[in-house]
C-alpha cells in the first residue's frame, strides 16, 4: 500500500517512520491515523529490531490533531476519531520491538500522546510539549489522560492538562517526559546511535523485556513477577 502521510525507510536493523503532513505541521487527521494503523498492522517486526518515529521537517513532530477536520465532526464522528487515534497509539505501544520518538519540534496534543506511546523519547532543544486540548473544550482523548499520569505522575499531569500550558524541552526532561535533549542537528544521529545499540542486543530478550515492562503497568508486584 502506498501512503499519503507516511514515509518509511530501513537501514540495517533499524526502521524510521516519518509522519508527513508538512502543510499542517504534521497534524493528525483521519486518513493519517488510518494509514498509521495499516502500517503498524503490516509491519514485519522480524525484519527490524527498532522503530524510530519522527515528524517531517524541523518545525514539528506532530502539532496535534487536525482541528480544521475536527471542527466539522458531530458527536459520533468525534467519538470515532478519538477511538481510532487511541487504538493506533495502543498498536504502537504494543509493537513487539522497541520504539523511539525523535521529537523535532512542536509536540502538542495528539503529538504528545503519540510520543508517549513510544518506549523512549529524545527531543530537540527546540521541541515544545503540551496537552492544550482544554482550551478547545475537549480533553486529551487519544490516551493522554492515561499515559501522561503514568509517565510523570498524577500531580504534574493534572497541572499540564488542566492549564493547557506548553513547556520547553528542558522542562520536559526535568519532569521525566523525555529521556534526553540534544541540539536539533544532532537529534537523529543520537536517536540512531541508541537504536543501533539496542539492535545489537539479543532480540528475543529485548522483546520480552519490553513486554514485561508494559504488562507490569497495572499489576501488583506478585502478578508482575
Amino acid at each position: 500500500m502506498s501512503y499519503t502521510y507516511l514515509r518509511y525507510a530501513q537501514e540495517g536493523q533499524v526502521g524510521t517512520l516519518t509522519l508527513s503532513a508538512p502543510e499542517s505541521l504534521n497534524a493528525l487527521n483521519s486518513k493519517l491515523i488510518g494509514e498509521l494503523k495499516h502500517f503498524l498492522s503490516h509491519l514485519d517486526t522480524t525484519a527490524i529490531r527498532v522503530l524510530i518515529l519522527t515528524g517531517d521537517g524541523d518545525r514539528s513532530f506532530v502539532a496535534g490533531a487536525d482541528i480544521s477536520e475536527m471542527a466539522h465532526f458531530d458527536e459520533v464522528e468525534g467519538f470515532n476519531f478519538g477511538h481510532a487515534g487511541a487504538e493506533a497509539f495502543c498498536m504502537l505501544e504494543d509493537l513487539a520491538i522497541p520504539t523511539i520518538a525523535a521529537v523535532n519540534g512542536f509536540c502538542l496534543g495528539g503529538g504528545c500522546e503519540i510520543a508517549m506511546a513510544c518506549d523512549i523519547r529524545y527531543a530537540s532543544s527546540k521541541a515544545k510539549f503540551g496537552q492544550p486540548e482544554v482550551g478547545l473544550g475537549i480533553i486529551p482523548g487519544f490516551s493522554g489522560t492515561y499515559r501522561l499520569a503514568k509517565l510523570i505522575g498524577q500531580g504534574m499531569a493534572k497541572e499540564l492538562i488542566y492549564s493547557g500550558k506548553v513547556i520547553k524541552a528542558n522542562e520536559a526532561l526535568r519532569i521525566g517526559l523525555v529521556n534526553a535533549v540534544c541540539e536539533p542537528e544532532e537529534l537523529m544521529d543520537k536517536v540512531r546511535a541508541l537504536a543501533e545499540q539496542i539492535a545489537k542486543n539479543a532480540p528475543i530478550a529485548v522483546k520480552n523485556a519490553k513486554q514485561c515492562i508494559n504488562r507490569n503497568y497495572d499489576m501488583n508486584r506478585a502478578d508482575a513477577l
